[in-house]
């Protein structure tokens, strides 16, 4: 039996595999009890072109100390600077990975929070 961590990254292949053939730069999501991480991955896979995370130092003082990034204003707040920071590395549109997590809560208020700021996906 898979446990729950294996699921996810089963889940999380199929879709990497299709977002590979697309050859589209990829905003690949990844989401901890405490923390929430968006990458936006060059077509090929091989260059990260712009990272965003409620681990930097600027977004913990902006969310108000330690322990303020597993929620949904703290994932909109990252979603809007990737989108800026993926902006200003000349990338417009991407293909949204979820890495196998449920679109909803903090994954989909980051999604929307790019696609506001201008992200196409």
């Amino acid at each position: 039996m898979l446990t729950k961590k294996e699921q996810r990254l089963r889940r999380a292949r199929q879709t990497r595999i299709r977002i590979a053939q697309q050859g589209v730069a990829r905003l690949s999501v990844n989401r901890t009890n405490l923390h929430i991480y968006a990458t936006v991955v060059s077509g090929d896979g091989t260059k990260v072109l712009a990272s965003a995370s409620t681990a930097e130092a600027e977004v913990r003082s902006v969310l108000g100390g330690s322990g303020k990034g597993g929620n949904t204003a703290a994932a909109q707040a990252i979603g809007k600077r990737i989108a800026e920071k993926a902006k200003a590395a000349g990338v417009e549109k991407v293909a949204f990975d979820r890495a196998g997590f449920a679109y909803h809560g903090r994954v989909k208020a980051l999604a929307d929070a790019a696609r506001e700021a201008g992200l196409q996906f």
